[in-house]
């Protein structure tokens, strides 16, 4: 998450870069599930089903045992863990990020409910696109070997877990662009390049959204 001083640089920059293309329409595969993009404002994430994740692929799910959904976050290891992050941070965050982290939370009920103060982009998705996300997912996790889960420390609320991941945090690769590339390794036509702040990605996700009243199952 950056601040909205950092916000509009993202803007300004843009701006100087020129216009980005829009991609093609998606012409995935026959969807089987649905994943869901999250928006907090100005951060974003993923969530998706826990028993669409193989504990074999992603061991850190064992860390959820009474979870129904899973969803995940991605940003700078010092700004995102900060009980109270303020404008320096969010500064160092997006020029000089040290390492990043991800975030991830626990829950039942619908992922609707559960966030109902924010905004939520429901998806359909293919097998083939379910199981390619996963994998991105378990890539961003700085592990210690092959199968061993990432070490947990306590989240943001009392059923969410931090975890040392990969990837360089800075201002044009923040939570929101990984969100854009988490889409994209599922096969969604979205461009990350473009999706810096939480509005691009939704409005990205948007196109490819089923609505709140109808859920593909698996």
């Amino acid at each position: 998450m950056i601040s909205t001083r950092l916000i509009l640089i993202c803007w300004l920059a843009l701006g100087c870069a020129g216009a980005m293309e829009s991609p093609p329409p998606w012409t995935g595969a026959e969807a089987t599930g649905s994943i869901f993009v999250v928006n907090y404002g100005w951060h974003t994430g993923i969530a998706l089903r826990k028993a669409d994740i193989a504990q074999s692929i992603l061991p850190e799910v064992r860390d959820f045992p009474d979870a129904e959904f899973l969803e995940f976050g991605w940003g700078d290891w010092d700004y995102y863990q900060a009980a109270d992050a303020g404008v320096g941070m969010a500064l160092k965050a997006a020029f000089w990020s040290s390492r990043s982290v991800l975030h991830a939370i626990g829950f039942k009920g619908t992922v609707q409910e559960y966030f109902q103060g924010g905004e939520v982009v429901e998806l359909a998705l293919s097998e083939e696109g379910l199981e390619q996300l996963v994998l991105f997912l378990a890539d961003t996790f700085e592990r210690g070997g092959p199968g061993l889960p990432a070490p947990a420390s306590p989240g943001l609320y009392v059923n969410s877990r931090f975890y040392p991941a990969k990837g360089k945090f800075h201002i044009f690769r923040n939570c929101n662009t990984w969100v854009a590339e988490a889409l994209q390794s599922a096969g969604f036509p979205v461009n990350p390049s473009s999706a810096i702040t939480a509005r691009n990605v939704i409005e990205q996700a948007k196109r490819f959204n089923i609505g709140t009243n109808r859920t593909v199952t698996r």
